[in-house]
């Protein structure tokens, strides 16, 4: 039976806490050689995407590998799941994604999550399933018996993506999880990122590639040199109150300089219309689009494949798998072991053969084999052996027999030959 899910933090209750966080890196005389993270504080809440954005070298991969019990802090306090980060018993749920992915290179993608989910102490039924589920939403089913090894960047991502979720965690940590995939994958990752977070999981995002990070998290900080420079939403940190915008059909020139006089007139000359352009799509939705077209004609390609839906593990509300476990196995039906009886006058002519061979006499024979042509004739032709003839039967009327056999037209012999 799978592990039951541990219980959701209390309301209120941050999933990671931080509090005056500082780490210094120290030479081997014990010297300052470089402060990673300074008096970092902020607070990740129960079924939330929060980022964690800042350049290269902000401080973004030491505060996760804190998180993680992987670095000890210098000073400061933190709590995972309300408890120090160096507590076993919260690994089970927590799923994790370096910035460079550490897979043993001989396995195969299959191998990989397997492994993996040993370490959870999952049962075997379980692997395989959420192995095949995982494999389909990152697209690497048809490649999932090829070494890790001749991955390119992006597939060992993929593959890095579905180890992290092999154990349906509540807490998944992404650090740079978009750094070498394709347009195609990064989207992916993005709407799995949404998914986890409509089923209540708690998301925490680092990435430098801050256009990724806009569409996902519902806070985020924003770190350099170490420090907190700002923290909020999206829409307290990111949305413009100098300037309006308002989006209607196509207009025509006359219009749009209606629209300016109206301005100047009613703001006295101090508003006016700025700019006038058609909105244009995105270069990812051109890419995706091109994608798509090529994918309509079954156009070969030796990279990984366009992942398939969320596995149903991780986007299934509570219960769910537990009630297709039990649905998805039917026992099989009994083997039917009752042959069809042959038809009546099939039974027949074969009781009569069987009886009477090849009809000479009252004594039955067993029927001669056929033979596709005859033997050719020459002077050593050997006569075929006859088989010796059956046993005859026991309580059989022969002369019932004779009569259903013999032509009423021929006459007799004497010894009930034709």
């Amino acid at each position: 039976m799978e592990h039951a899910a541990a219980p959701t933090q209390a309301p209120g209750k941050p999933v990671i806490a931080c509090q005056g966080l500082t780490k210094v890196f120290r030479d081997f005389w014990m010297r300052s050689r470089a402060k990673a993270v300074d008096n970092l504080s902020f607070e990740v809440h129960p079924r939330e995407i929060f980022g964690l954005l800042g350049p290269n070298g902000s401080g973004k991969s030491t505060t996760i590998k804190i998180i993680l019990g992987l670095l000890r802090p210098t000073r400061g306090r933190i709590a995972v799941f309300g408890k120090p980060p160096t507590d076993v018993a919260t690994k089970k749920r927590i799923g994790y994604l370096p910035e460079e992915s550490y897979l043993y290179p001989f396995l195969n993608a299959r191998e990989t999550l397997d492994y993996y989910g040993k370490l959870f102490e999952l049962p075997h039924a379980i692997r395989r399933r959420r192995t095949d589920e995982l494999l389909d939403m990152v697209g690497l089913t048809h490649v999932q018996h090829r070494p890790i090894r001749e991955y390119s960047k992006g597939m060992q991502r993929r593959i890095g993506l579905a180890q992290a979720l092999i154990n349906d965690p509540d807490l998944l940590i992404l650090d740079e999880p978009t750094t070498g995939l394709d347009p195609i994958g990064t989207r992916q990752v993005k709407d799995l990122i949404l998914e986890l977070g409509r089923r209540g999981k708690t998301v925490l995002l680092s990435s430098h590639l801050l256009a990724d990070v806009e569409d996902c998290v519902d806070r985020m900080v924003i770190l350099y040199g170490g420090r907190k420079r700002d923290e909020g939403t999206c829409d307290s940190l990111l949305v413009s109150r100098e300037r309006t915008t308002i989006e209607t059909d196509a207009l025509d020139d006359d219009t749009v300089a209606e629209i300016d006089a109206l301005l100047r007139r009613r703001s006295g000359g101090t508003q006016s219309v700025l700019r006038v352009s058609s909105p244009r799509q995105t270069l990812e939705q051109k890419f995706l689009s091109i994608v798509e077209l090529a994918r309509a004609e079954r156009v070969e390609t030796a990279g990984a494949l366009h992942g398939g839906e969320t596995a149903s593990f991780l986007r299934a509300p509570e219960g769910d798998e537990l009630i297709s476990r039990l649905t998805e196995e039917e026992p099989p039906s009994p083997p039917d072991q009752t042959a069809p009886a042959p038809a009546p006058a099939e039974e027949r002519e074969r009781v009569i053969e069987g009886l009477l061979g090849d009809g000479a006499g009252d004594t039955p024979h067993a029927p001669q084999p056929e033979t596709p042509h005859d033997p050719p004739a020459g002077p050593e032709r050997r006569p075929t052996p006859t088989p010796p003839p059956a046993p005859p039967a026991k309580d059989v009327d022969a002369s019932v027999i004779d009569s259903l056999l013999a032509d009423p037209d021929s006459d007799k012999t004497e010894d009930g030959r034709t």
